[in-house]
């Protein structure tokens, strides 16, 4: 995908399920993946929360993305450890992921990602440890 990319055709499989509407930068070139998600009033429990399950895969979809844009789809990631931070509870509206490389080798990457709401307040943060496995064609 490149920069400022609409999701044109209807999402399907995970990305569906996490609401993803648009991935601002895949992070191929800039380092940094910024997508944006729709989140429902079906994802949410009491009080229009949004469940921390739904907050840790938009972090962790955005992860993932920056690793695959910056290796050419050739490398693939097994999460070994993921830590999210919730800092505010996020509703249903536009949130936005952006996710970075810390650091990455051969085999081993380290990963951060925050989350943000419309207005821009951070909601959560999260870093992750990879493994990095070739990709299967």
């Amino acid at each position: 995908m490149s920069d400022e990319t609409q999701v044109r055709e209807k999402p399907h499989g995970v990305a569906r399920l996490l609401g993803l509407e648009r991935v601002v930068d895949n992070g191929a070139q800039s380092g940094r993946a910024i997508l944006h998600f729709r989140a429902g009033m079906d994802m949410c429990h009491s009080g229009g929360v949004v469940q921390g399950g739904f907050v840790t895969g938009w972090l962790d979809m955005a992860m993932a993305n920056v690793v695959l844009s910056k290796t050419n789809y050739e490398q693939n990631l097994l999460s070994l450890e993921i830590k999210v931070s919730f800092l505010a509870s996020a509703g249903p509206g536009l949130v936005i992921a952006e996710a970075w490389i810390e650091r990455m080798g051969r085999s081993t990457g380290f990963l951060e990602a925050r989350l943000t709401n419309e207005a821009g307040a951070v909601l959560a943060r999260a870093s992750s440890t990879v493994k990095l496995v070739p990709m299967k064609r």
